[in-house]
């Protein structure tokens, strides 16, 4: 009788809990809009290494902060697994700095872009680029 007692006391606390996983994913893209006109041309380049904070608050009340830079192609991506009672409710995603030589101007007066994480694990939101302008326009644009 003891050893059954042992072996159910073993079972219940060597038996893994199954708690269900999220995993979300936030990415978008930072340019230089080098003639500062709106629109995407020729000159204009994406920006590698510019900081992005990502702040989430998740659906248990956590505030959490995230910080990305872009790679070569200008992107930067932030994703986190967790309980998904635990999971994202809102963030709000905003550009930090640029560290181009040239192209250290917001552009828009844009500080950054809040909106609901309403949706199923594995799923990826994509956030409108964030543009920076050179503090003077080069002649070839006017």
């Amino acid at each position: 009788m003891g050893k059954l007692l042992i072996a159910l006391f073993l079972f219940a606390f060597l038996t893994p809990c199954t708690v269900k996983s999220w995993t979300g994913e936030i990415h978008g893209r930072v340019v230089c809009d080098v003639c500062a006109d709106g629109s995407v041309g020729p000159e204009d380049h994406v920006l590698e290494g510019a900081e992005v904070a990502v702040l989430c608050i998740t659906k248990s009340g956590e505030v959490l902060n995230y910080q990305a830079f872009t790679n070569l192609r200008g992107i930067y991506t932030v994703a986190e697994t967790m309980p998904e009672s635990d999971r994202w409710d809102a963030c709000l995603s905003r550009p930090i700095s640029s560290f181009h030589e040239h192209c250290t101007h917001l552009g828009d007066g844009f500080s950054g872009v809040k909106f609901s994480y309403n949706h199923v694990s594995g799923y990826s939101h994509a956030v409108k680029p964030f543009v920076y302008r050179p503090l003077t326009i080069p002649i070839y644009c006017i």
